[in-house]
């Protein structure tokens, strides 16, 4: 039963934050040309930076009242390999479907609702290079974002707006780096919804770029910080 507790909070996790994520270039770009902005180079990047920032800081504070709801299955699978949390395989074997219909339902209800004259900024992970290097860049990216995000929580500051804007400077580094790339996603149901939309989502581009390699990548960055951090011994009982 709790499985399928988390399995359905997920599923409504995850079609909330598709569905407002996807409409962060058109923010960025409301905002900046309100301001009057827009020419300054770096201004989309902080404009961007502070949305993520406040979109995580709230998506933590649903997520707590969900039970521990997750938008990605990746950092699923990180808690997993490092021995954090409370999932099991059979567990996320319910996240993870759960999940990517959460997605496909976001990416689907932003599709109808947004006006038209704002859809052609509507797009999602695209590879841009050829498949063994759109891997590999996935794959690496995936890899830095969990490290850095594993580190943020359980050995950085314990406030948690300051973890929350480390993880969103931190999330922005990482997306510029791999733009162009694979767009970048480093959350496997984004990518899914998007490229069901799109009738790619049953091609071996799809699962080999945006499924095998950020679960590899997650996998080896919590196995690296158990490595670095490892858990304290418990201490044993005098006789």
């Amino acid at each position: 039963m709790g499985a399928l507790k988390a399995a359905i909070g997920d599923t409504l996790m995850t079609f909330i934050w598709v569905f407002i994520t996807s409409m962060f270039g058109l923010f960025t770009h409301l905002i900046v040309t309100a301001l009057g902005i827009q020419k300054l180079v770096w201004a989309p990047l902080v404009v961007t930076t502070l949305l993520i920032f406040l979109s995580v800081f709230v998506f933590n504070l649903i997520a707590e009242a969900l039970g521990g709801a997750s938008f990605n299955p990746t950092g699923n699978a990180a808690f997993y390999a490092a021995g954090i949390g409370g999932d099991s395989l059979f567990s996320m074997a319910l996240r993870f479907p759960a999940q990517a219909a959460g997605a496909v339902g976001g990416v689907l209800a932003i599709m109808e609702v947004m006006p038209p004259q704002y859809k052609h900024m509507l797009a999602g992970p695209t590879l841009k290079v050829d498949l063994q290097t759109g891997a590999i860049a996935e794959g690496i990216l995936t890899f830095l974002i969990t490290f850095a995000v594993l580190v943020i929580l359980l050995k950085g500051p314990r406030n948690p707006v300051s973890q929350t804007w480390l993880i969103a400077v931190a999330t922005v580094l990482v997306v510029v780096a791999g733009a162009e790339y694979t767009g970048p996603s480093m959350n496997p149901v984004n990518a899914f919804g998007w490229a069901y939309v799109n009738n790619w989502h049953n091609t071996w581009e799809q699962f080999y770029v945006y499924w095998i390699c950020p679960f590899i990548g997650a996998v080896f960055a919590a196995r690296l910080f158990r490595m670095i951090f490892p858990p304290p011994k418990p201490k044993q009982k005098k006789a």
